[in-house]
């Protein structure tokens, strides 16, 4: 039973990449700064703004990456 359109999957991909590399990212950073002050709200609060960042650019992004995987392979 999906709960969205197949025609959205590209945006729902695009959502669901960006939301997970955005959580390994920040917490990468936020990992690499620990000094027992930061916490989970710290982590949270860099994901949501990066990911407010980045998921319009992967949306837009996507069609040519593809568009240029396609041209450079076979």
């Amino acid at each position: 039973m999906p709960l969205i359109p197949a025609r959205f999957g590209h945006h729902l991909y695009g959502v669901i990449q960006s939301g997970l590399t955005c959580a390994v990212a920040t917490g990468t950073a936020v990992a690499a700064r620990w000094n027992g002050t930061e916490s989970l709200l710290d982590w949270l609060g860099a994901w949501i703004v990066a990911w407010i960042i980045i998921l319009p650019v992967v949306l837009l992004a996507a069609p040519l990456i593809r568009a240029t995987v396609a041209r450079l392979t076979t």
